[in-house]
């Protein structure tokens, strides 16, 4: 069970909603909440002061970049400063960390100590990005971390039940165990959403997930459909029946062992409720 969460703070909007949802989650899985915020190191000697410097056409005076690291870990310590205020108030335990290095990499070394990264989908700097459906250290983060990965929206809203994903890959047989083992120590309903038009395969689908989920005493439910696989998780999730939608990072297809798949993506970038992933 998850006993202790990762929750990368940048400072942002978003983060705090992801901040939101840790305070909220954690102590009813009896979890601490572990703050990380990264001090990028490109911001402080990488290629990224040169580009500035070269830009406006004058170099970086003496202590120019003692001054930048020094405003950068003031940002640091109030960003984490209001995360254990919110913590305190929420009566959470936690535990506040500042790294300088590379955001992602920060990221995916500190939850070699954690139970799940909690974080969300577009951090502060995700408007400077090229291309992407999300942000690309959460991306990062989803492919490399192996550590189940939260991801939440711009809104918050409370979770009382959960949908997952299900399509009999190894990744989504992990997601099934964690949410019924979720399902049953929060007391949230799941109902398991398989997209199979192949009526064989889809009872196959059901009956593996009966026969897991007849092993406890979680409440889940099996809803079938057909069509593209997407457009029906996104439809299911719309309905608004559920608040946090479970399902395996990646399909069958060896090529989403590096990338994220379409459906994957799609569904983090539209979902209006937080995503859980398993790898």
């Amino acid at each position: 069970m998850i006993q202790t969460m990762l929750l990368p703070l940048d400072g942002s909007a978003n983060s705090g909603n992801a901040l939101e949802y840790g305070v909220y989650i954690a102590p009813k899985l009896g979890a601490s909440l572990t703050g990380l915020h990264v001090i990028d190191v490109f911001l402080i000697q990488g290629p990224m002061m040169t580009d500035i410097t070269a830009t406006v056409g004058v170099p970086p005076y003496e202590g120019f970049l003692e001054a930048v690291e020094t405003s950068l870990k003031e940002k640091a310590d109030a960003v984490l400063a209001s995360f254990r205020e919110r913590c305190r108030a929420a009566g959470v335990a936690c535990a506040a960390k500042t790294n300088i290095g590379k955001i992602s990499d920060s990221i995916i070394e500190e939850a070699e100590n954690a139970d799940l990264i909690l974080m969300a989908r577009k951090g502060e700097h995700f408007h400077l990005k090229e291309g992407g459906l999300i942000g690309s250290v959460a991306e990062v983060v989803i492919r490399k971390s192996g550590k189940p990965v939260l991801v939440t929206p711009e809104s918050y809203r409370e979770i009382e039940s959960m949908g997952l994903a299900y399509d009999g890959s190894p990744s989504a047989k992990k997601a099934l165990d964690l949410s019924l083992s979720l399902s049953e120590k929060l007391q949230w309903p799941l109902t398991v959403l398989i997209v199979q038009a192949d009526a064989a395969k889809a009872a196959d689908l059901s009956a593996q997930v009966e026969n897991t989920a007849g092993r406890g005493a979680a409440d889940c439910e099996i809803v079938v459909s057909s069509g593209k696989e997407a457009e029906e998780i996104l439809k299911f999730i719309k309905e608004g029946s559920v608040e946090l939608m479970v399902m395996g990072a990646y399909g069958h297809n060896r090529l989403r062992a590096w990338l994220l798949g379409s459906t994957t993506s799609t569904i983090i970038q539209k979902s209006p409720i937080p995503v859980l992933l398993i790898r």
